[in-house]
């Protein structure tokens, strides 16, 4: 499979389906996983850790004459009320008002607020919905799926209600199947064999984001952000500058540790995960400066990238 050097052609027309597929649902329960297995490679970053997502990213598949942009976005929740919190919750909803298909994802024998939250925003969007019942490897009793479907199905009438496990890959073949089948008519948005919209140096600052969100605590990763300043092709090779924002001497401190050992740890899996992606060698610079309440603040969200779709 190619590197993400590969994903970037000219458009190609001549599909026999083609549309936009949003996976929506509120945070944790696997949509960024669910992206990576539908693509059969990780393009979006994960983590145990509520809102890892806080960017729409597309996932184009191509599969003979039909091409479906997966669209992964942030989780919808009701969790806090920072600049940052209300960006998240806009972007999902712009999502899913201007797609094809929704494909609502919640967690196997739990329906929670946040999971009323979400399916709320897609019926007012009114387009169709495939509910995805995820984790279902966890389910040891698999009796008990069968009411918790049927209630389900009560909430919202969906195209269809699909068990699957996007951790195992159990029945996401299924899943791809009556995605295609419920795409409208049309010629391909992408070339064939692009991967994504997104640049390098996006996924360049994620993948830094990832370390961070994966090493530290349960409220550090949200107060932290990544910028990258720098990102040059030096032939055949990249050489990339990463400032890492938080919000106070004390987080940046923490995300240092020691003699830099935290940082470098943090940095050293980025820059190898940097590599398998792009393809080719990374030389990576960290840097940690303090940003004030940069999460409660619009215009400073602005300034690191988080732009409204």
């Amino acid at each position: 499979m190619g590197t993400l050097k590969d994903c970037f052609p000219s458009r190609e027309a001549g599909v026999a389906r083609c549309g936009f597929a949003a996976i929506v649902g509120r945070p944790n329960v696997g949509k960024s996983t669910l992206l990576n297995r539908l693509l059969g490679r990780k393009l979006a970053i994960t983590s145990d850790k509520a809102q890892t997502t806080r960017h729409a990213i597309l996932g184009i598949q191509t599969r003979g004459e039909s091409q479906v942009i997966y669209v992964d976005t942030p989780g919808i929740h009701e969790r806090g009320h920072s600049a940052l919190n209300r960006y998240l919750n806009r972007t999902a909803r712009a999502r899913v008002a201007d797609v094809d298909l929704v494909l609502f994802l919640v967690e196997a024998l739990r329906f929670v607020a946040e999971d009323a939250k979400a399916l709320g925003a897609i019926a007012a969007a009114q387009a169709p919905v495939i509910a995805v019942i995820n984790k279902i490897d966890r389910v040891r009793d698999k009796s008990r799926l069968l009411p918790y479907l049927r209630e389900l199905s009560a909430r919202h009438a969906f195209l269809a209600l699909v068990p699957v496990s996007a951790a195992t890959g159990d029945q996401v073949d299924r899943l791809e199947g009556l995605v295609m089948e419920a795409l409208p008519e049309g010629a391909a948005v992408f070339g064939s064999d692009q991967l994504t919209d997104r640049s390098e140096r996006f996924f360049a600052a994620e993948l830094l984001r990832e370390q961070l969100v994966r090493r530290y605590g349960d409220e550090l990763p949200y107060c932290t952000t990544v910028e990258i300043e720098r990102f040059e092709d030096r032939s055949g090779h990249y050489r990339i500058g990463a400032l890492v924002w938080v919000e106070r001497p004390g987080q940046k401190a923490i995300i240092i540790g020691n003699r830099g050992e935290s940082l470098k740890a943090a940095a050293s899996q980025a820059r190898l995960r940097m590599q398998a992606l792009f393809g080719c060698p990374v030389h990576l610079d960290v840097w940690v400066k303090v940003k004030k309440s940069w999460s409660s603040n619009e215009a400073a969200l602005t300034s690191l990238g988080y732009t409204d779709p």
